[in-house]
Formats: C-alpha cells, sequence, structure tokens
C-alpha cells in the first residue's frame, strides 16, 4: 500500500480515447509500457489530464482495471477518487482499492475556505476512506481552494492515512520548504511529489520534494533529474531539465496543455490517437508543426547529452 516512503516519478496518465470518443483499451496497455519503460516508478490514474470528470462510473473502474492488469505490480497505481460526495468517493475507493491500487487521491471540496473548513472536510474524508491511505492533491488552479502549509501540516497530524501531498500550488515552493522545517521539527512526514507539468522540478527536489506526479508527455526527463539530483550532481539535473524546457513550456499553456500532451503521446507511439472526449479539441496544424519543431530540436540537444 501506498505510503510516505514514496517518491520517483508517478506520471498522471492519460485516458486514451478512440475517434468516436470511446474509451481506447487497446492503447491503456501500449501506454502502461510506455511510461514504465521511461523510469515511471508510479501511475496515477483518472487526475486532470485522466479526464476523469468525463468518465461514467463504470467506465472509470474499467480503466482502473485495465490499467492494473497491464501494470501487474509493477510499480503502485494511485487513482483520484474526488467528488462531491463522501459516499461516491468512499465507494469508488473501495473499488480500486480492492483491483489493487496502492491508493487514491483527493481534492479539496468545493467551497472551502477557512483553515477550520478544510481541516475538517479531511477529517470527514479519512474517516469515509477508512484504512486506504490517500494523496492530499493541493492544485488550487483547478480548485480554486488554496490550502496553507500550517493546514497541510494539522491534516496531516490528525489523519494518519494522509501520507502523501501532490504538490501543485503556484507559487509553491516556499510551502515545501515550510513542510520539511515543520517535519525537521518533529512534525509527522509525508511524501512530497509535485505537478505543475515539471516546471519547477530541480528547485521543488532541491526544496525537500520526493519526485514528480504529472504528466508531462517526456515521463524519461523527470528520472533524470530525479536520478541526477538523487547522485548529487545538480549540473546533469540542470542540463536535462534545460534539454526539454521548451516542451515544457509548450505544454503549459492553460486550455491547451492536455491536447499538447496527448498529440505528443501518440507521435510517440504510446496512444493510438490524440482524442480528447468532448467538450475538448485536438491541436490544429499550426501548433502541431510547432510542437514538431521543438521536439527534432529537443532531440539534438539530447543527443549532445549522451542522454
Amino acid at each position: 500500500m501506498l505510503d510516505a516512503t514514496a517518491a520517483g516519478v508517478f506520471t498522471i496518465a492519460a485516458t486514451p480515447f478512440l475517434p468516436d470518443g470511446s474509451i481506447d483499451f487497446d492503447s491503456i496497455d501500449r501506454m502502461v509500457a510506455f511510461y514504465l519503460e521511461r523510469g515511471a516508478t508510479g501511475l496515477t490514474l483518472l487526475g486532470v489530464m485522466g479526464e476523469a470528470p468525463k468518465l461514467t462510473a463504470a467506465e472509470s473502474r474499467a480503466v482502473v482495471a485495465r490499467v492494473l492488469t497491464a501494470v501487474a505490480g509493477a510499480v503502485p497505481v494511485v487513482v483520484g477518487v474526488s467528488a462531491p460526495g463522501l459516499a461516491a468517493m468512499a465507494e469508488l475507493a473501495q473499488a480500486v482499492v480492492e483491483a489493487g491500487a496502492a491508493g487514491v487521491m483527493v481534492q479539496p471540496g468545493a467551497g472551502l475556505g477557512s483553515d477550520d473548513e478544510l481541516a475538517d472536510y479531511f477529517g470527514h474524508v479519512s474517516r469515509a476512506l477508512g484504512p486506504i491511505p490517500y494523496v492530499l492533491q493541493d492544485f488550487p488552479l483547478v480548485t480554486g481552494v488554496k490550502t496553507p502549509a500550517k493546514v497541510i501540516l494539522r491534516i496531516v497530524a490528525e489523519n494518519p492515512t494522509c501520507v502523501m501531498l501532490k504538490h501543485e500550488d503556484w507559487p509553491g515552493l516556499e510551502k515545501i520548504t515550510a513542510l520539511r522545517r515543520a517535519e525537521s521539527a518533529g512534525a509527522r512526514r509525508i511524501a512530497i511529489l509535485c505537478g505543475n507539468g515539471g516546471q519547477f522540478l530541480p528547485e521543488e527536489l532541491a526544496r525537500g520534494a520526493d519526485g514528480a506526479m504529472t504528466g508531462f508527455a517526456f515521463p524519461e526527463m523527470m528520472a533524470g533529474v530525479v536520478a541526477a539530483h538523487r547522485a548529487g550532481d545538480r549540473a546533469r539535473m540542470q542540463d536535462i531539465f534545460d534539454a526539454y524546457l521548451p516542451l515544457v513550456r509548450y505544454e503549459a499553456q492553460p486550455g491547451r496543455g492536455l491536447a499538447v500532451r496527448k498529440y505528443i503521446l501518440a507521435k510517440r507511439g504510446a496512444i493510438a490517437h490524440d482524442a480528447l472526449r468532448a467538450p475538448g479539441g485536438s491541436l490544429g496544424p499550426e501548433a502541431r508543426a510547432e510542437v514538431d519543431f521543438l521536439i527534432a530540436r529537443q532531440e539534438r540537444r539530447l543527443a549532445s547529452l549522451g542522454f
């Protein structure tokens, strides 16, 4: 089961679709192999990148089941189970853990404002999930809910089954520092994996993060950066990151980042189609040409690094 020692690269997996909008189950197998071959040490399903709100409950379970079959226990799998109601959340969480998931991920409920409201909410979540370990997803850009470091520390102290923070605040480096300093002073340690498309991964690792949990279409970049950090080779860590930075930046465009990622994943053979389920569209020819140009330049930079 998931615990506070989790580290490395937990890739946020896409949900592949056929052009007609149905789930492309064959591509799930290809995609899982693609992620594992390129250094993923875990997978996270039904996140924002997984287009979870567009899936039915039955489809969500079917996607999780297919991924777990493809993974075959090679790496832990975390499943997003956020829902407006605790009953639906607990039902999905129980189902995916029984199927083999290592844990689940939960974001704050809509409309939470005060520190007490946030802490109380995750107390309810913990009771609803029972012994299931979970990730606190801190993504205020999407949820609209700010969770200060002092509240995260309170949630962690009051809820032993909260074992990881999916850190995606913006800006958020000081939050990582505050959490790690509190742990040095005696607070319970949790794993911290970071999102934001990997845009600040070198700095996040230096501040005390344990790795990445994001859907950047080149998981080998994140794996390489984490490995160089662990080896104490800051220059190589930054060189690897810099080689991919133009694509990291291009993917980070609000409102079109998922379309960019799916186009790259299809271009790399990880999935058969770059289709998003409606509402949502694919990239136009100009954007595709821009991505193709950036990938070609990146390949030359990587060759010069021997990576």
